[in-house]
């Protein structure tokens, strides 16, 4: 099965006289995991907005498979699997009830529902915490019962807005490291947010997003290369420092 692909075309968006999204365009490469790497305040989180359809697109065109998600939102919104930045789960129900709600939602029968349930928990290592309130769960694992709800109606795009925030450093690392199994397994076309560089690995396709603009996009070592930078994290710093754009 190929990998769905996703871009986004001279995009602009804006709170009233505010500008958080300026001209952006970007093209997700199918099947990787795709690094959206910006400051807080880059415009990250008004970008996903528009992707999940909390907010209509004010300029520009967002595609997939080359056809405009306004064309066929309920089509777009059935291949996307979503983990927030903040927690949506229901802390006072189980795993599993968190599940099936959802589940339910995207109109998937109770046998697939727990069929899936128990598919994805077993590999993010949940399986026995099926049963337990989602409230007895620490940060690490609310974030893993957060992605298997993302992926029970089986998408083939997934978008992860800072999903690492609050965790601890082994936490993170574990939550990264699941995302990309999906990239390599599955085949999934991932979109990871965040700001801390030690989340992106220099093979990584990486979008650099400051100020609403996009200063920056393509592999973590080709950008090095191409602007003589040591690391990512030096072409990083420099970049949201001046703000400018690279050739």
């Amino acid at each position: 099965m190929a990998a769905s692909s996703l871009e986004i075309q001279s995009v602009t968006h804006r709170y009233g006289t505010r500008v958080a999204l300026n001209d952006v365009s970007l093209r997700l490469q199918p099947g990787r995991f795709n690094a959206l790497l910006g400051p807080n305040g880059a415009g990250k989180s008004t970008l996903f907005a528009l992707l999940t359809r909390l907010y209509r697109v004010q300029q520009g065109h967002i595609l997939f498979n080359g056809v405009s998600i306004d064309r066929h939102p309920r089509r777009w919104l059935a291949q996307l699997g979503v983990v927030f930045q903040q927690s949506t789960l229901d802390l006072d129900l189980t795993v599993l009830q968190n599940l099936e709600y959802h589940g339910a939602l995207h109109g998937l029968s109770t046998r697939t529902i727990r069929e899936r349930s128990a598919r994805e928990l077993e590999w993010l290592g949940l399986a026995d915490r099926l049963r337990d309130r989602v409230r007895s769960l620490n940060g690490g694992h609310r974030r893993r019962v957060e992605i298997a709800r993302a992926l029970l109606h089986a998408p083939s795009i997934l978008l992860l807005d800072e999903a690492s925030a609050g965790l601890d450093v082994a936490s993170r690392r574990a939550i990264n490291n699941a995302v990309r199994t999906l990239c390599h397994e599955r085949g999934l076309t991932v979109l990871w947010a965040t700001h801390l560089l030690e989340e992106v690995q220099p093979e990584d396709p990486v979008i650099i997003l400051h100020r609403g603009q996009v200063l920056a996009q393509g592999s973590g070592h080709a950008l090095c290369e191409a602007e003589q930078d040591p690391s990512l994290g030096a072409l990083f710093e420099r970049l949201t420092a001046t703000g400018e754009a690279s050739a």
